[in-house]
């Protein structure tokens, strides 16, 4: 998998937290594949993606790659080696996260 912000690290560990405090393993199994296939993607085309989330256009402000995998919306930066920025549940309020 290609790296992780500390933001982004800290966004998986709450959302993992989360999962495992509702005693929801499926959904933490879940959100780690839908990582690996996201960092997959990257790997093979790093400028692919979106300039925001489709529902949140004015995110292409901040100058992030969009990519939905699965049920979340991941953030990347596209430098000399990618880095996932951001980790979101589609159904996350992502202006008041990001």
């Amino acid at each position: 998998m290609i790296s992780l912000s500390p933001t982004a690290e800290i966004q998986l560990d709450e959302l993992l937290t989360h999962f495992e405090r509702l005693n929801r393993i499926r959904p933490a199994e879940n959100l780690l594949a839908a990582l690996e296939r996201a960092s997959a993607r990257i790997t093979r085309a790093p400028n692919a993606g979106l300039p925001a989330p489709r529902p949140y256009p004015t995110h292409a402000r901040l100058g992030f790659h969009w990519i939905k995998e699965g049920r979340y919306w991941i953030a990347f930066m596209n430098s000399d080696a990618p880095v996932i920025v951001g980790v979101y549940h589609e159904s996350a309020d992502i202006p008041n996260r990001v």
